[in-house]
């Protein structure tokens, strides 16, 4: 819906949620104008850029203060070409400090106007000032602190990330030589940011943790509340909310102990923000009425008013947004052109554009009693009036930004802006108008790199582009956002999703519509019905950075490293199954060793797939009546195997490799059915979540297994009795270490996992896979090991240190119930571990069942066969199962899978 940007250092990223304008200064110049009270603007005319130049000051100290109060108000044209006048005024009269100093707030202007080759040269040359005197005082070296984090900044945001962590760094330690402790703070929390954009999560979240410790320490004064305040933000990037709350009410109780309202206002608003991520509605309401009238300027009164009106419109009160909608239009009218006020505009055009939905939305649902003939004539008359009433006052809202962004020269207010008013008109399916518009905004977002507004806007012109029938340039356009998206990797991450957007709205989407675009058949020099070798290549590619992405989405990082893997090389034997859920249809990509891929197609609309997708989980219950369990596995088969029968056949493949996509990852791929025989007694099986991140297969060595368990009920769970059969078995088979009950915990389990290599770790214990990862965790005898602890307890496998674990089972874990994404848990188990493969379980079995087909498995597994593979020894123990009476029910043997190297 918006641009999210809690630091205008931090490259920004597009989300279709309410925005949360900025409501503190970027970190950078927070430090030059800390002490500067903010601009209040009331007149209802603001002065033209033409006017404001004549009333410049010729002097350049005066210039400078001028630059700043500009740059404050998000007027950065203005701002940059006052800082300039400055520059060559102090260049002319030998000041080489001020200089440099007015240097470094043009850098500043010219990142923030996407000037980077300008910003490059004005930063290089302040820093050359201030490095070549000898000796500076102490105002030189706080200069040359505050130049070290313009670079920083400009370094990050042209991909440098390394090389803008050593520069942040290096402005920490200069902050230190002139003694500023707030200037230190900034520059940590940029190394923060830093470490975040690395993938380095953990040290960024140790960093700030150290620096909650170093503010709370120091004495209460309104520059300490700017500083908690400012990391209480960076801890809600990072996704730690309450601990965000803390530190935010902290800021909030020293402003008001310095009776500070320009302190207190923006405070207000951000603990809002944190209480609606918590989805604390009601106590954010609160918080946005007190920011809005506590506010010392518009702009913060702007932006607690929107965020009171999304929240109307979130929860469809309709009669109470319309009236907020005219206060808020007037406190804009007041305030003057800048990126703030435009970026207002465009979130208060967004709201409008839900209202308007919504209130559709209401009348269509209000007229379903009515005979579809009548409906069908009074439904477009209403809504019609909807339109003709409100989309006019939006276009209007979003013509004056663009005029706004034009006015001020700030080209990617005017990129958002426009592709804000195409997507008004594409949605009065007013198609060429958004076509036009939407193509300005992505040329202007390219030419200044703003890689966010470019996926935002390539993203709509590709759905322009579709309804029009131009299916390869729809292609192209959706291949522009996803390449910005690929790019922004590290950067979609750095954010905790919960918090700054909804990946499966805003993002999951974009790989989606590309490969419905990509399969779709009878493009130009192809023959009729088919799809081209090259755009299958690229939806396998999509789809499998579809996956990586979801993981990373799941992580809270991208910290996944990926090296893309031919089938070929790996398993001549294997095929992989690429299933992929679109709007209108399931397509599966097949891919055979040393055969051209393959597609085909079931049509079928989503929600309806979702629906027999989870009438087939229910049915693996004992409970379900077997013809109908039959006859649902059989049609998941039609889909997914049925049309690559003879392939499979012809190509004599032994072990089929699944990548799942959204719900069929719950589904145990074993019991799809032919109307004869179970999948699994034709092939080995196994989920791949990507062969980006095959690993490697190691020698196969003897078998040492570390087993950890437990039999005796804790933490309020229920004992495991049959843990101790299992256990004797495994023992029985093959060389085992075993911590068992109170011998199991963290500490002891870590000591295991470092001092000797085994191949194979076993838990059997109770877990829990889900798609939140608080939520997914291993019982220890007196702890939970998280998903993100993994990391560490298995460090010195994955970095190489020691051998990396072949093989991790965990035999009595389980997904959450009702969970899409809960197995994304079970492969979060296998790559945090470094485990080359990891044997879990979809739901909770029987102990009996599940020893028995333990005992089967390593039975395999050890056999004197060399060939026998993972997957072969899993389906080796699941037909042993079948066979049994007791347990030849697919509910005792199917739910066991293999995830990542089958080998």
């Amino acid at each position: 819906m918006a641009i999210i940007h809690q630091n205008s250092q931090q490259k920004r990223l597009f989300i279709n949620r309410w925005l949360v304008i900025p409501c503190h200064l970027p970190l950078a110049l927070w430090l030059l104008i800390t002490n500067l009270p903010a601009i209040a603007y009331q007149s209802n005319s603001p002065t033209s850029s033409a006017e404001a130049v004549v009333q410049y000051s010729s002097n350049p100290s005066a210039l400078l203060q001028q630059g700043k109060e500009h740059y404050q108000a998000g007027q950065f044209f203005e701002a940059a070409t006052l800082w300039q006048q400055a520059a060559t005024a102090y260049a002319s009269s030998g000041a080489s400090i001020t200089y440099a100093q007015a240097l470094n707030y043009l850098s500043l202007a010219q990142q923030e106007l996407g000037q980077w080759e300008q910003a490059q040269v004005a930063i290089a040359e302040s820093l050359t000032i201030l490095q070549s005197v000898e000796k500076l005082d102490s105002k030189g070296i706080l200069l040359l602190a505050q130049a070290l984090n313009t670079q920083g900044s400009l370094q990050l945001a042209q991909g440098q990330t390394k090389t803008a962590l050593e520069t942040w760094e290096q402005a920490e330690a200069t902050y230190a030589r002139a003694k500023d402790e707030t200037g230190k703070v900034i520059s940590q929390i940029n190394q923060a940011q830093a470490w975040q954009f690395l993938g380095q999560y953990r040290r960024a979240r140790n960093l700030l943790e150290q620096l909650v410790t170093d503010l709370e320490n120091q004495p209460d004064t309104l520059l300490k509340a700017d500083g908690l305040r400012s990391l209480g933000i960076a801890l809600q990037v990072a996704g730690d909310l309450l601990q965000s709350k803390k530190l935010l009410e902290q800021s909030w109780a020293i402003s008001k102990e310095f009776n500070s309202p320009s302190d207190t206002s923006p405070t207000l608003l951000s603990i809002g923000n944190v209480a609606r991520d918590l989805e604390r509605y009601d106590v954010a309401w609160k918080y946005y009425q007190e920011a809005a009238k506590l506010a010392p300027d518009g702009i913060t009164q702007v932006q607690a008013q929107l965020n009171q009106l999304s929240l109307l419109v979130r929860f469809k009160k309709w009669e109470k947004a319309l009236s907020l909608i005219p206060t808020i239009e007037s406190n804009l009218s007041k305030l003057p052109p800048s990126r703030l006020a435009i970026y207002a505009r465009v979130n208060l055009a967004e709201s409008m554009i839900k209202l308007k939905n919504s209130e559709k939305e209401a009348i269509q649902l209000s007229y379903t009693s009515i005979t579809s003939k009548i409906a069908s004539k009074i439904y477009p008359k209403i809504t019609s009036k909807i339109t003709s009433k409100i989309t006019p006052k939006i276009a209007n809202i979003l013509a004056i930004a663009i005029q706004e962004a034009r006015q001020i020269q700030d080209a990617r207010s005017e990129a958002y802006s426009l592709n804000q008013l195409a997507k008004l008109y594409q949605q009065n399916q007013q198609w060429e108008d958004a076509k036009n518009l939407t193509e300005q905004a992505l040329q202007i977002a390219q030419t200044i790199n703003a890689g966010d507004i470019i996926a935002l806007a390539a993203t709509q012109l590709g759905q322009i582009l579709k309804q029009q029938g131009d299916i390869p340039g729809a292609i192209a356009a959706y291949e522009t956002a996803y390449n910005n998206l690929q790019s922004l990797r590290s950067d979609l991450v750095a954010i905790n999703p919960d918090v700054q957007f909804k990946f499966q709205e805003s993002i999951e989407p974009i790989y989606r519509d590309l490969v419905s675009l990509l399969l779709t058949p009878s493009q130009a020099g192809i023959k009729k019905g088919a799809v081209s070798q090259s755009n299958l290549k690229k939806a396998r590619e999509v789809i499998e950075a579809l996956q990586l992405a979801e993981l990373d989405n799941y992580f809270r990082d991208a910290c996944v490293d990926t090296e893309p893997i031919v089938i070929d090389e790996i398993d001549v034997e294997a095929a992989v199954i690429y299933p992929i859920i679109l709007s209108d249809r399931i397509e599966v990509i097949l891919s055979v060793p040393n055969q051209p891929l393959t597609h085909y197609t079931s049509l079928l609309p989503e929600d309806k797939v979702k629906a027999i997708l989870r009438q087939v989980y229910s049915s693996m219950s004992p409970g379900y009546p077997s013809n109908e369990r039959l006859r649902l596995s059989e049609q998941i088969y039609d889909w997914l195997i049925r049309p690559a029968e003879a392939e499979l056949a012809n190509s004599n493949i032994k072990t089929l490799v699944f990548v799942p996509d959204g719900f069929l990852r719950n589904l145990p791929m074993a019991a799809l059915y032919d109307g004869k025989q179970y999948l699994v007694e034709n092939y080995s099986i196994a989920i791949s979540p990507g062969l980006q991140l095959f690993p490697q297969r190691l020698q196969r060595v003897e078998l040492n297994v570390l087993v950890a368990g437990l039999t005796e009920a804790r933490q309020g769970y229920t004992g495991l009795p049959g843990v101790a059969l299992e256990v004797q078995e495994i023992t029985d088979k093959v060389t085992t270490d075993v911590l068992l009950n109170q011998e199991f915990t963290r500490t002891t389990f870590q000591t295991a996992i470092d001092s000797t290599p085994f191949p194979i770790v076993h838990l059997a214990t109770h877990g829990q896979f889900s798609s939140n990862p608080k939520e997914t965790f291993l019982l220890t005898w007196n702890d939970r090991i998280g998903i993100k602890d993994f990391d560490l307890l298995f460090q010195k496998r994955r970095l190489g240190i020691l051998e990396p674990i072949e093989l991790l089972v965990m035999s009595a874990c389980q997904t959450a119930a009702g969970d899409n994404r809960a197995t994304l848990g079970l492969a979060g188990f296998a790559l945090r571990s470094g485990a080359h493969s990891t044997l879990g379980s979809l739901w909770s079995v029987s102990d009996e069942s599940t020893t028995y087909l333990m005992k089967e498995f390593y039975q395999s597994l050890i056999q004197t066969k060399p060939s026998m593979t993972k997957a072969e020894a899993l389906q080796q123990a699941q037909l042993k199962l079948r066979q049994d009476p007791l347990y030849e029910h697919p509910y005792f043997w199917a739910s066991f899978v293999l995830v990542g190297n089958w080998l």
